[in-house]
């Protein structure tokens, strides 16, 4: 009998996904594109838009407690199937990304131990070694994985306690080492050359990247103990999340100036930590980061399984991969994600991409699904509160798809559109009739049509 997940578990399977590698680099990255009243103004619109996305995902465990499949089911019991299959791809396709540039950024972290100016051995995590590495390690939590689900949540609990450690410890030694000077020190980034306004836009895709797997507990609900817990760990994930990384990035600015701390070599955090406690501080954040990102790897490798299994059970992926073996583990669609991530790595290798190039991509996956999430409950509900809630999400969801730019937005047409085949192959395989209605008819045209100029102005 499958073992069911608590509250606890929840909570870290949705705490680690979102505390992976970004958090070490977010010093840099903020410091960056934005000043310290811009990044006040910034996390204040991520923080409110973030909480309401988390209290919508909230309200509709409690309104549709039905609906298993979190974000993939939201999207379809609301908008069609296509839109449905176009939600649980996107997102897959995400949590495959995502899998990829964790796996980059381990190696990358390990460089700090075993390069040298003479030996570049793990580099950027985009060497040759790197990738036999990663390959080693994603076949490691493939065997982890299959073994059920609740033993690799059971690990994942363990390894998020593990990465709070280095991050309690960089927010205290920050807190002793903050001057208020150096932090209002050009308080609104007149040396940048860039308004408030587009900082704080500049630093939306940072903010969403970080909290990308606040839908963690909805993901694995059907593997809940009490549906009434996957409300709870979300909105206790994103509130624990937001205190860190608002703590981490301001705390960074008041310890060095921001002309400083954007030149600095990512993670960051490891630089700021040599500042505060001497060589040793590069050494306990490496080690915070590789167990942070194996820690969020494990996550997103549950969450990317189960996507295409829950798919495949409401009849948008094909039937194959609702298949699970004796542990209840996502089986078929375990080998699907898996065989996927290594033919990235593999990639990765031939054309040199590293960390931030895969960061860009997988945040713009995520946004038709979270936007979808707002719309199914502004569509339902029936109390004001919830309506306002709706509204939220919408809104922030939107302004989310304007911050990302137009050339984001093309490059997800370009990665929409191959799955148009595998939603048509899933019909096929669930029934005999493929008869499309006349909406998806339309709405699959318009996405095709779409993605050749987009294909063409990326090829540019």
């Amino acid at each position: 009998m499958e073992k069911k997940l608590g509250l606890a578990a929840l909570t870290a399977l949705v705490l680690s996904s979102m505390l992976g590698a970004g958090v070490f680099s977010l010093p840099q990255n903020m410091a960056d594109v934005a000043s310290p009243a811009a990044l006040l103004i910034g996390w204040g619109i991520t923080g409110i838009g973030i909480l309401m996305l988390a209290v919508a995902m909230l309200i509709l465990t409690r309104i549709r407690p039905d609906l298993d499949g979190g974000i993939f089911t939201y999207a379809r019991e609301g908008f069609g199937e296509l839109l449905g299959f176009c939600s649980a791809w996107g997102y897959w396709l995400c949590a495959v990304i995502a899998n990829v540039s964790y796996l980059v950024i381990v190696f990358s972290a390990l460089s700090f131990f075993t390069d040298t100016p003479e030996l570049r051995l793990f580099g950027d995590g985009n060497t040759w070694q790197s990738i036999v590495g990663a390959s080693v390690l994603l076949w490691l939590v493939h065997w982890l994985v299959l073994r059920g689900v609740q033993t690799a949540a059971s690990i994942n609990l363990a390894a998020t306690l593990a990465k709070l450690l280095p991050l309690g410890l960089f927010v205290v030694l920050a807190v002793m080492a903050f001057n208020m000077d150096t932090f209002t020190l050009d308080f609104t980034g007149v040396s940048l050359g860039v308004p408030v306004w587009e900082q704080v836009k500049n630093t939306m895709l940072i903010t969403l990247w970080v909290f990308i797997g606040v839908e963690g507990a909805v993901v694995v609900s059907a593997r809940a103990r009490n549906k009434n817990d996957v409300g709870r760990a979300t909105l206790l994930a994103v509130l624990s999340a937001l205190v860190v990384y608002l703590l981490v990035t301001l705390l960074s600015l008041g310890v060095v100036a921001r002309p400083e701390l954007a030149q600095m070599r990512n993670p960051s955090m490891a630089g700021l930590m040599v500042e505060m406690m001497g060589k040793w501080g590069e050494v306990v954040i490496s080690a915070g980061l590789i167990v942070s990102v194996c820690g969020a790897y494990l996550s997103w490798t549950i969450m990317a399984a189960e996507v295409p299994l829950l798919a495949a059970t409401h009849k948008a992926f094909p039937k194959v991969f609702a298949r699970q073996n004796a542990r209840n583990a996502p089986s078929a669609s375990l080998w699907l994600t898996n065989i996927s991530v290594q033919l990235c790595l593999v990639m990765i290798w031939l054309t040199g991409s590293d960390y931030n190039t895969l960061l860009t991509i997988a945040s713009e996956m995520i946004l038709v699904p979270y936007f979808l999430v707002g719309a199914y409950l502004l569509k339902i509900a029936k109390k004001p509160l919830h309506r306002m809630v709706g509204v939220g999400a919408c809104i922030y969801g939107l302004w989310l798809l304007y911050a990302s730019g137009p050339m984001h937005l093309l490059l997800s047409v370009v990665l929409y559109a191959p799955g148009l085949l595998v939603f048509v192959y899933a019909r096929r395989t669930h029934s005999d009739n493929v008869r499309l209605n006349r909406r998806e008819k339309t709405a699959m045209v318009a996405l095709l049509i779409a993605a050749l100029p987009a294909t063409w102005m990326l090829m540019r």
